[in-house]
């Protein structure tokens, strides 16, 4: 008897890998009619582009894309009524802009004041500069910014690699000199490039940080001030601030307000966002260089990598205090104008992932910019991964969930356990007695009222994986990969929680990371709710990995070891807020949650449970809502049952909730999930 099970078992587990097998060569035979489809229109449109009558009719074709782009942008934001809210958005930030432009210098009765201030350390600040070419109005401004400095404990080292037909360079900067002895200067008998003229700026070189600022750009006159008290209240050795691009040489004149996070180290690796305006203790150098030659261009990204590592405190003034200068040559306005930065920037974070241990990875450009990087991770390993789905009855939308796993999934060595919950219907027994005929699924039945962290911690506890990914009975797979994706970062020692990106069935974003405080309830939020898939988010935010606070539980993966090491999920919280709490528990044991815009599922969430919060914020809710149910007094149950939790959840982590989302900057709303400027 027992032969005959174990030969009807090899059976089952050979058909089961021929039919995987044929699935993989029939995905091999489609790539490569991909590919070849690609290569035959990239052909035709060489072709057409060449052709004379394509070059003639170019002002027609002009009219023509200015009426596609409107109709485009009603598309891009889901419908007339997503375009209005980015036309609001973007009025809200004209009438914001004046708060951040010279409308926020200190008056002179302000800056006497700020002069006066007796700080307990005596810093000195020496801020390089490298010039080269100079034009004498930038040359101009950027100096007097500096002598604005309500603090006045500085000095301005420029390393001059000018040539001969700008000697009026080293000239204008000598008149300064004459009234200012806190100005040096230094003529190279070469220029160096970016790295080395700042080497030499760093040469010349006597205060005890270290800040770096460009020759054409501004400095905000509290800049400094601020930065002082950091270093004295937080013992800050790596500093840096938010900072908005300007244009036709007026700083009230701005394209681009950047609005920064604290520091996030897989935020940073992707993208540099802390760039200006870095200022540093001296004593990170010791042993090392400032800038590297090899990554000119983009020595910056490599050097803030090399720095924020050795730092023991990093902090960010969540204050507008650099204006970077948009002009034909300059970076801000065309990263094409020094293609080799791109390359650079590669480079730089190589060489940080090398120095990390990480082997293996690929470093590719997003379709964000050419210096927003998406990072693949090698896997160490290929561990056991138990998928845990919650379920009630809706039969179609379980079998849809667990169809796409088995379909598109290219991860191998996972599991399936269904926890049925309280299930009426013959449909679905029928269902669990089919599924439960394939190897890779289990059916677990917890008998009790819904409590979906009680439910979710009795799945945890039947599962065999080294990973564990909570995933919602009413998503789809998207992304081949996506187990990959997720598991890429799961896998480091640094990290707990991981969560993927998740689309309404209309392609608008459901989940892209939690903000806690953001919302209504001032609990937790969405960002970029309901924005479109083609959307690039804030500052490129859905287009690379980043640090988040929190991670939605409709599909979150993390280390099972650690999932017990934190008790699992509080059964407090037995509809909302349990996946944020869960991964605030996280980071207060030391640990960052990740999120990455390259998994990507669709998350129907109305279709099987009512909601319970707000647009936009975390939510859970009992699978099987009955749809005959009295929907008043439902939402009235809801409504109260999330008001309940909700209070718990501020009354629990009060304190996190008082110091902001270190994610979130505060110049932003907690009232939009879309960065809007408050």
């Amino acid at each position: 008897m027992a032969d005959k099970q174990q030969e009807e078992l090899l059976a089952f587990y050979q058909a089961a890998y021929e039919k995987e097998k044929s699935k993989n060569a029939q995905l091999a035979g489609r790539l490569a009619d991909a590919d070849n489809r690609a290569d035959d229109l990239q052909r035709k449109l060489d072709h057409i582009k060449n052709n004379p009558l394509w070059k003639a009719t170019f002002p027609v074709r002009g009219l023509i894309h200015v009426l596609i782009r409107t109709k485009d942008r009603v598309k891009r934001y889901g419908n007339p009524k997503g375009l209005m809210r980015k036309l609001r958005n973007k009025a809200h930030e004209k009438k914001a802009i004046a708060r951040y432009g010279t409308k926020s210098f200190p008056s002179k009765d302000e800056a006497a004041r700020m002069r006066s201030t007796e700080f307990p350390k005596n810093i000195k600040f020496s801020i390089l500069v490298p010039l080269w070419n100079t034009p004498e109005k930038f040359l101009r401004e950027m100096i007097e910014s500096v002598q604005w400095q309500v603090y006045e404990n500085w000095e301005l080292c420029l390393a001059d690699g000018s040539d001969e037909k700008h000697a009026y360079v080293g000239e204008m900067v000598k008149q300064y000199m004459q009234s200012d002895s806190r100005i040096r200067y230094q003529k190279l008998s070469e220029n160096k490039g970016i790295a080395g003229n700042t080497n030499e700026c760093c040469a010349m070189a006597s205060g005890d940080y270290i800040g770096l600022f460009d020759h054409d750009d501004i400095l905000h006159p509290c800049a400094l001030y601020e930065y002082m008290k950091v270093i004295c209240g937080k013992n800050a050795d790596y500093i840096y601030c938010d900072e908005a691009t300007f244009h036709k040489g007026n700083i009230n004149r701005m394209i681009t307000l950047h609005f920064k996070s604290d520091y996030a180290v897989d935020t940073l690796r992707a993208n540099n966002y802390i760039c200006h305006f870095s200022v540093f203790s001296r004593t990170l150098l010791e042993g090392g260089e400032l800038f590297r030659s090899q990554f000119d261009g983009s020595q910056d990204h490599d050097m803030i990598l090399r720095l924020t590592d050795k730092a023991k405190c990093v902090v960010h003034v969540p204050k507008l205090l650099y204006y970077w200068r948009s002009h034909k040559a300059s970076v801000a306005s065309d990263i094409s104008a020094k293609p080799y930065a791109i390359e650079g920037a590669k480079g730089a974070v190589a060489a940080h992932l090398k120095a990390h241990g990480f082997e293996d990875f690929e470093i590719e450009s997003t379709r964000a910019f050419e210096t927003i990087f998406r990072i693949k991770y090698a896997l160490t390993a290929r561990p056991l991964i138990s998928i845990i789905i919650p379920n009630k009855d809706h039969v179609s939308d379980l079998s849809r969930c667990i169809e796409s796993i088995l379909d598109k999934s290219t991860y191998d060595n996972y599991e399936i356990i269904v926890i049925e919950n309280n299930s009426t219907t013959k449909e679905i027994r029928d269902y669990y007695d089919e599924i439960g005929k394939h190897p890779r699924i289990r059916v677990e039945t917890y008998e009790g009222e819904f409590n979906y962290s009680r439910i979710n911690n009795f799945g945890a506890s039947k599962a065999d994986g080294e990973y564990l990914l909570l995933l919602n009975n009413d998503t789809r797979v998207i992304t081949l990969d996506w187990m990959e994706e997720l598991l890429m970062y799961a896998q480091r020692d640094d990290v707990a929680c991981v969560g993927a990106k998740l689309y309404y069935e209309d392609y608008t974003i459901q989940h892209a990371g939690i903000v806690i405080g953001l919302g209504a309830h001032r609990t937790a939020g969405h960002t970029h709710y309901k924005v479109n898939k083609e959307n690039l988010g804030y500052m490129g935010k859905l287009c690379y990995a980043q640090d988040v606070s929190a991670v939605t539980g409709a599909c979150l993966m993390v280390k099972k070891a650690l999932f017990d090491k934190a008790g699992g999920l509080d059964e407090q919280f037995a509809v909302a807020l349990n996946d944020v709490d869960f991964c605030l528990r996280m980071r207060r044991l030391g640990y960052l949650n990740v999120f990455t815009p390259f998994a990507e599922l669709f998350h129907y969430e109305s279709v099987s449970r009512g909601s319970d919060v707000s647009k936009g914020t975390s939510k859970k809710s009992a699978p099987g809502v009955s749809k005959e149910a009295d929907e008043a007094e439902a939402d009235a149950k809801r409504a109260a049952r999330y008001n309940e939790e909700a209070a718990r959840f501020k009354e629990k982590w009060k304190e996190e909730l008082a110091a902001g989302d270190p994610y979130f900057n505060p110049n932003f709303s907690l009232d939009n999930s879309d960065y809007v400027l408050y």
